[in-house]
């Protein structure tokens, strides 16, 4: 996608830097480098880093400043948001992009070295937490979250993954401190803990448990959408950058838009670029980015997901990461209010787009979607051999799911997918006559 913008975007980051981070003084003729910390793999921050820098649109919008100044942009991709919060504290990041969890962090830290940060934009969401996921192994005979008590469970403390299994352990009556043993590390190293069988479960962010699920090494246990509490990504600045630079930040949140938009209007060519880019599979990126994938992009900062942080500020408080955090404070939506223009209101008030069964056809650049699930798996059935990847809504919380990969039930002639086995036996023992099927037979009943 767009091999001349990704050429143009590298042959500017190989051009002599003048200056570093927000500290350049912007005199007359003078250059500017704007340093922006993304993550490549957290693909929920895709429009304010991985996306956003393959399209060139940044420096496209700061070329069009005229404002007597030459701008550079000094990309810098990290496995996740802790040092970019010690990178923009010590005034060497201008501009970050991180989850939820971290981005309270970064409020934390900034206010008590005296550098204060701002959430300044949203970029991935979901309002019911279904970014969020906790796995077992493939062969595993845990089946609910009481299957936890006394297990290894591995996470990332501090992390939005970490705080849907606390939630969804205290919600399920077990201690998350002492009722299980936590191992906190870096998802890599939790996915291959699972995988040795040193951890029995592993809770994580995307894109972490469809990939571990697509590539056959695990398997859902709780879908983080059982909380119904927003979950999502943001982009954070430095205040003094902001207030020096107000018209670069405005540029960067109009890219913003302008990769959201793209990422909209062509989802199967967004999977394909970021997929290129990050290593991981286009079939596991469309999950979360596509059309009807499980995050959905804005960059207006909605009422309910400020809500939703001022809510996760107990937890990280519980872990002794932070003390009190003035969420109104950190929260600034000005820039982007400017940015965006009169399209703010519209964008504020938007809602996520119908959960919808959708199939990925080999070597086509377009979707089909279908009304029902068993619809899809009729297809499935008729084209098995021509089949790049088959996405279900979970029947009950609409959080998107390999078809093959989710667990299925009949009732009464109905087939309905569902992310994890708890919630399809929650299901199964509510409505008499249900049952649980294997995918085999579900795609035997479609057709």
């Amino acid at each position: 996608m767009k091999p001349k913008a990704v050429a143009a975007s590298a042959a500017l980051l190989l051009l002599p830097l003048t200056a570093c981070g927000g500290s350049a003084e912007a005199g007359d003729g003078s250059t500017v480098t704007v340093t922006v910390g993304y993550q490549s793999k957290t693909i929920n921050t895709v429009t304010a880093g991985t996306l956003l820098r393959s399209l060139g649109s940044f420096e496209k919008q700061l070329n069009s400043l005229h404002d007597g100044h030459t701008y550079k942009v000094d990309w810098q991709d990290y496995a996740t948001g802790a040092p970019i919060t010690a990178q923009m504290t010590a005034g060497k990041i201008d501009i970050g992009s991180m989850g939820d969890f971290p981005l309270l962090i970064n409020a934390a830290r900034g206010k008590q070295l005296g550098k204060p940060t701002h959430l300044v934009s949203v970029t991935g969401y979901n309002l019911r937490g279904g970014l969020n996921t906790i796995v077992t192994a493939p062969d595993s005979k845990l089946n609910s979250l009481e299957d936890l008590k006394g297990r290894k469970v591995s996470t990332s403390v501090g992390s939005a993954a970490d705080g849907t299994l606390v939630r969804a352990l205290q919600r399920a009556g077990i201690d998350p401190d002492k009722g299980i043993e936590k191992l906190n590390q870096q998802p890599a190293v939790g996915a291959s803990a699972l995988s040795a069988g040193s951890a029995d479960a592993l809770s994580q962010f995307v894109a972490w448990p469809g990939l571990l699920t697509y590539q056959g090494k695990a398997k859902a246990l709780y879908d983080g959408a059982q909380l119904d509490l927003p979950t999502f990504h943001g982009v954070t600045a430095r205040e003094d950058f902001a207030k020096k630079h107000p018209a670069v930040l405005e540029a960067f949140l109009k890219a913003q838009a302008e990769a959201t938009a793209y990422l909209d209007k062509h989802p199967v060519a967004a999977a394909e670029s970021v997929a290129k880019a990050t290593g991981l599979p286009a079939e596991v990126v469309y999950l979360y980015n596509g059309a009807h994938g499980i995050s959905t992009f804005d960059p207006a900062v909605k009422p309910q997901l400020v809500s939703a942080l001022k809510k996760d500020v107990s937890v990280l408080k519980a872990a002794k990461l932070t003390g009190d955090v003035d969420v109104d404070s950190f929260v600034d939506d000005k820039y982007v209010k400017r940015a965006l223009g009169s399209s703010y209101a519209e964008q504020l008030a938007a809602k996520p787009p119908a959960a919808a069964s959708e199939v990925w056809p080999k070597d086509s650049e377009k979707t089909r979607s279908f009304t029902t699930p068993a619809d899809l798996l009729a297809y499935v059935a008729r084209h098995k051999d021509g089949i790049r990847a088959a996405y279900v809504p979970d029947a009950t919380t609409g959080t998107l799911w390999f078809a093959d990969k989710a667990v299925w039930v009949t009732d009464g002639g109905t087939l309905l997918p569902f992310v994890a086995p708890a919630t399809a036996q929650a299901y199964v023992g509510a409505h008499g006559g249900a049952r649980v099927v294997t995918y085999t037979d579900a795609l035997g009943r479609a057709s």
